[in-house]
């Protein structure tokens, strides 16, 4: 009895490491998240936005069309960042967030839908919120594709994760806004007009049917990196029932010897 004890240490020891490794795969691999960018304010604009996740590493790829285009007869700089909201999902604003009655939903009345600003998109340099009026940092023109490698903060890749974030493009033509929102001050920047810092294009992330397989099955090679957790599973219970059919064994012989 005491071999047989012996024999089932072993034994379970190595269906904890399968279903430890069956365990740890779940959180591994490339995940990613897209989303839509709907027009906000009748900025009549499109596009969409992937992020994809590996760790603290984010690619995002966003593609934009028909914004504003001229800014001071410059290519119009449109400030553009992942928002977070902190206990309900993401959502983009409705006209009807539009408190003072200017016409327009600016920054301010869209946070209670889509929250603060987590990360900053820009296009080099800092992508912390402190960056987030910074307009030589910005995606410029009416149409342009975006594309960028960055550490994400933790905070920000929590809330992709839960479906609390939305990409948020922001800058209005003033043209097209009615007299009092055209000639208001941005509530964020006191120099900038408020279609500066007023939001255009809007859509909050969701899991991508693109979404990465976790591990590489074609590999070859001997590690378990590639294999799937339901295989690691099944090859811990197959350990598990070759062991009682060893000690099954191992007792008819005592018995036989007796």
């Amino acid at each position: 009895m005491k071999k047989l004890h012996m024999m089932a240490v072993p034994v379970m020891a190595l269906g904890m490491v399968a279903a430890t490794a069956a365990g740890a795969s779940a959180h591994e691999g490339t995940h990613s998240y897209q989303a839509e960018l709907e027009a906000l304010n009748g900025s009549d604009a499109t596009g969409t936005v992937m992020v994809s996740i590996d760790g603290d590493q984010a690619t995002v790829t966003e593609k934009v069309s028909g914004l504003a285009e001229k800014f001071n007869g410059d290519p119009y700089p449109h400030v553009q960042h992942v928002h977070l909201t902190v206990d309900s999902q993401g959502v983009c604003p409705t006209p009807e967030a539009d408190q003072n009655g200017d016409g327009i939903v600016d920054t301010v009345e869209g946070m209670p839908s889509y929250g603060k600003i987590g990360t900053t998109l820009s296009t080099k340099g800092d992508t912390s919120a402190k960056a987030a009026t910074d307009l030589k940092v910005a995606g410029m023109g009416g149409s342009y594709t975006y594309e960028r490698t960055f550490t994400m903060n933790e905070k920000t890749l929590k809330a992709i994760e839960a479906g609390n974030a939305s990409v948020v493009v922001h800058g209005l033509d003033p043209a097209t806004l009615g007299k009092e929102a055209a000639n208001a001050k941005s509530n964020l920047v006191p120099e900038l007009p408020l279609a500066a810092t007023s939001p255009a294009l809007c859509g909050t992330l969701a899991a991508s049917q693109m979404d990465m397989p976790i591990g590489n099955p074609e590999t070859g090679g001997g590690s378990t990196a590639g294999m799937d957790t339901g295989m690691i599973a099944l090859g811990g219970g197959l350990v598990l029932v070759a062991a009682g059919a060893g000690v099954y064994m191992v007792r008819r012989r005592q018995a036989e010897q007796h």
